[in-house]
């Protein structure tokens, strides 16, 4: 296509950024307008299932992305109230063989560079800050982008990539705020030296508990270790990045067994989220405006899937704009298709797990424990496959094998 206007991005968040790139290698230009004066990340570490890693060949950044991951032994699930283990996921040969690609962890601001540093050196990427996009307007033939201080951003079609509190999701959907889950988040990031000798364990490990539960993993070439608990405590209200006392958080977590504590008692500089999300919605589009990540289908943390949707996204939205040789219509229209089904599925999911596996109490939590012993690590590679074996396109081709002709 002889493209004359760009293809306007709200929000510059891996989402965004990822979804310029991949317009970028299919030969698409775009403008990424991001509310903040300076593009960064917030957060601490991130899971990277196989889906992720064969997005990231798609985008192409594998070989980067690669680099900057640590390889975890396995998924490790221990009973907060025992400090017995109840399963173990091994990630190793057997599981890289099933999904073409390994199971990793990566630091938010490593994995935000990645993209970051590949949409400023692509000469079809234009990267603009304090842009918050508040409205839009648009025409048979265009978008125009509204900004905060009144400027107007005329583009070729406009993908809402501005998260959780999307403006953009706003005029689309008109559904409202987010769902608030009453589940409260608390994370720190502590050197490797500092985190007890005994949980140094390569594995991304959930302890689950009555209302709560714990998880924590090493990040950065096992630099630091990421500790992320949750306390199901119904707080009423959004809250982000709260600093509070290591005293607060071990109100929710004070039933549990020692060797679990500690893993808050050796916590530093603690900050609280409250965590929320939204019902599936299919209506993401509005002519020539789609929604994308966090803003189409935000979602509990609980599957560790968020910013591995988001991905997902960018990965197929280029695909289908190459395939439908950038017709918008069309390509919107298959790449609702495709995504639409699959976040929903995630979304609701990843609230069913935080219920059913990891917060029960009592018969209920040793059902859990019964039913995932049982489980063998062929049986696991079974029942993840949906997730973690790619995602077909309009065409019948995996995205990733697309992908790897691309990259």
């Amino acid at each position: 296509m002889s493209q004359t206007l760009p293809i306007l991005i709200a929000g510059g968040g891996i989402g965004g950024l990822a979804t310029a790139i991949g317009l970028a290698h299919r030969g698409f230009r775009s403008l990424v307008l991001e509310k903040a004066p300076e593009l960064g990340e917030i957060g601490a570490g991130i899971q990277l299932g196989p889906n992720a890693f064969h997005a990231f060949d798609a985008l192409g950044v594998g070989e980067v992305a690669r680099n900057m991951a640590v390889y975890i032994d396995s998924l490790r699930m221990m009973d907060a109230m025992t400090a017995e283990e109840v399963c173990r996921i091994p990630l190793g040969d057997e599981f890289r063989k099933r999904f073409g690609n390994p199971y990793a962890v990566i630091h938010r601001g490593d994995l935000f560079s990645v993209f970051l540093r590949a949409c400023q050196e692509h000469p079809l990427v234009e990267l603009r800050t304090s842009a918050e996009v508040v409205d839009y307007d648009q025409d048979e033939s265009s978008v125009t982008a509204i900004l905060a201080n009144g400027e107007r951003v005329r583009g070729y079609m406009l993908i809402g990539a501005d998260g959780l509190w999307s403006n953009v999701r706003r005029k689309v959907t008109n559904d409202g705020k987010p769902r608030v889950s009453g589940h409260t988040t608390y994370r720190s990031v502590i050197p490797t030296e500092n985190m007890p000798e005994d949980l140094r364990w390569n594995a991304a490990t959930l302890w689950a508990g009555p209302k709560c539960h714990l998880v924590h993993y090493p990040l950065s070439g096992w630099k630091v270790f990421n500790l992320v608990v949750t306390y199901h405590n119904d707080a009423p209200e959004p809250v982000a990045g709260l600093p509070v006392s290591n005293e607060e958080v071990m109100r929710g977590f004070s039933h549990i067994h020692p060797m679990a504590q500690q893993i808050i008692e050796h916590g530093k500089n603690w900050k609280l989220w409250v965590l929320c999300d939204r019902d599936p919605n299919l209506k993401w589009q509005d002519g020539r405006v789609v929604l994308l990540g966090d803003a189409a289908h935000p979602m509990l943390q609980y599957f560790a899937q968020g910013a591995c949707m988001a991905m997902e996204d960018a990965v197929c939205i280029g695909v289908e704009m190459e395939a439908a040789s950038g017709d918008s219509e069309r390509a919107i229209a298959n790449y609702l298709t495709k995504r639409q089904m699959r976040t929903a599925r995630v979304q609701l999911q990843s609230r069913w797990i935080g219920e059913n596996i990891y917060h029960p109490s009592g018969a209920h939590a040793e059902l859990r424990n019964t039913i995932m012993r049982a489980k063998s690590p062929a049986d696991w590679y079974d029942t993840l496959e949906w997730l973690y074996g790619g995602q077909e396109n309009s065409a019948g081709e995996k995205l990733y094998e697309k992908a790897r002709q691309v990259a």
